[in-house]
């Protein structure tokens, strides 16, 4: 096909409905990629990746106020609003249990003895990391939550390899610091 995802995307912004079911085909099995690498982090969450990846569209499609540079920058997005849909399901299950556990992930990938948080404590200690580097905040969410490598970050916020490297490290290592409260 010679459209590109960026090409449907940028259409889509432009309000062109077709070219969203075009797009449609090309990025769910991305889609259900991330929401597979979120739901991975998961414990407790009875949700499938594709219900999270319909959840996520039907959010996507509801609100289209936001304009996609690229495809990048729109898999970023999705990723960020798949964690805001799972931390509402982990503060929805909290609050009708009174008192549960929160929902547990695992701040580094592929590490069985990584230390363990609840999905709360991480959302706030990112909003904390946003106030003092966005930069850095940017790259946990799309290395982390979006499952992108770190070229495709750099790509995306227009930074050197070298610079997400680092800040993917520093922020990693403050994420940790504040989350076990030290």
């Amino acid at each position: 096909m010679s459209v590109t995802i960026t090409q449907l995307l940028h259409q889509w912004n432009e309000g062109n409905e077709q070219a969203l079911e075009h797009l449609l085909p090309l990025i769910y099995d991305q889609l259900r990629a991330i929401a597979f690498r979120q739901l991975d982090h998961e414990q407790h969450v009875t949700l499938q990746p594709t219900e999270l990846v319909h959840e996520t569209f039907l959010r996507l499609t509801e609100t289209h106020s936001q304009v996609f540079r690229d495809r990048v920058h729109f898999y970023g997005a999705v990723a960020e609003l798949m964690r805001r849909i799972l931390i509402d399901l982990a503060r929805r299950r909290a609050t009708a249990k009174r008192g549960a556990t929160f929902v547990r992930v695992e701040l580094q990938e592929n590490s069985a003895a990584a230390p363990e948080v609840d999905f709360e404590a991480l959302d706030q200690a990112l909003d904390r990391l946003q106030e003092l580097d966005v930069r850095q905040a940017n790259v946990v969410k799309l290395r982390f939550f979006g499952g992108l490598n770190n070229l495709e970050v750099a790509d995306a916020l227009q930074v050197s390899e070298a610079t997400v490297k680092r800040d993917w490290a520093v922020a990693k290592a403050w994420l940790l610091r504040e989350i076990s409260g030290r």
